[in-house]
């Protein structure tokens, strides 16, 4: 299992590098990231975006010298480009540069000549904490707005994937609540109850769920033992399946702000034919690069 970036990028440096296509790319802290990742011998980008914009932005820092350059000022225009490249298997990872994410994803969800391939696009937070012993996977937190059953489920199938390449054989997901107790009046404690049960019975394999828990439970064995609570997961999750968007998202920044300085981070959205890095600007180099290395990793295991 792999349990920290690093040991995701020493295996990424073993396999053969694959082809990221990187949409609206004239922006010096997305070619910062993409330029390391080349560098490092993971990853062959092809920059689409106006050239000059990608000239001005790569300065006398990074060559573009033998790279594919698409010159494209539209940005819809960018867009299908970068879905043609995923879609004719001339590229297996998606990154957005400096344009609007759902501008972006309208395209990635274009019934002409959209990429999306499963039932639901979702966000997947890869977080390491220095205090948590391995790689925590938080879901969703940045993509999908309505908290119904099924969505859960298909969001937990596509963290399934991140859990996978991360060679994680038997994930361990806590289903994520205010409370650890079956409430009829709070509908999460329901839907984690309804997706513990289906695991148990083999209808989502690769994974071992338990829920309703607090979060203070899915990390904590020694809150459990506190609260009396009996889990054969807790303090040893793999995958966080968040109540909603709004909680997923609160607690992915809080823990970037303010987890302290030793927190690292990668985010990715699958549910595509590819997977697609969706860096934000307040995104670290290090947290793009570690979101294009998870990428690469999620790309050989489609191969």
């Amino acid at each position: 299992m792999i349990s920290n970036f690093q040991e995701a990028f020493t295996r990424c440096k073993s396999l053969p590098p694959k082809v990221m296509v990187v949409v609206s790319a004239g922006d010096r802290d997305v070619l910062e990231a993409v330029f390391h990742a080349k560098k490092t011998g993971i990853i062959e980008p092809i920059l689409i975006d106006d050239h000059k914009k990608i000239v001005n932005a790569a300065g006398t820092d990074f060559c573009l010298e033998g790279l594919q350059v698409i010159d494209e000022s539209d940005k819809i225009a960018q867009c299908k480009f970068g879905m043609d490249f995923i879609r004719e298997k001339k590229a297996h990872i998606l990154m957005k540069g400096l344009i609007s994410t759902p501008i972006l994803f309208k395209e990635v969800l274009n019934k002409d000549y959209g990429i999306r391939k499963g039932k639901l696009l979702s966000h997947i937070g890869i977080i390491k904490s220095e205090r948590y012993h391995k790689l925590l996977l938080m879901t969703d937190g940045g993509i999908v707005t309505e908290a119904t059953l099924e969505n859960k489920i298909e969001i937990l199938r596509n963290a399934l994937l991140v859990a996978k390449a991360l060679e994680i054989d038997l994930a361990k997901a806590a289903i994520i609540s205010a409370i650890e107790t079956l409430t009829p009046n709070i509908q999460s404690t329901l839907d984690a109850a309804i997706i513990t049960r289906m695991t148990e019975r083999g209808q989502i394999p690769g994974v071992i769920a338990d829920g309703p828990l607090a979060l203070d439970n899915a990390v904590s064995l020694e809150s459990c033992h506190h609260k009396g609570i009996k889990s054969n997961i807790a303090g040893d999750v793999d995958i966080l399946l968040m109540p909603n968007i709004e909680s997923g998202n609160v607690f992915y920044k809080a823990l970037m702000y303010l987890g302290g300085g030793n927190t690292e981070s990668a985010g990715i959205v699958l549910g595509a034919e590819a997977p697609v890095v969706v860096p934000s600007r307040a995104d670290s180099a290090e947290s793009k690069f570690n979101s294009i290395v998870i990428s690469s990793l999620i790309s050989h295991l489609r191969k």
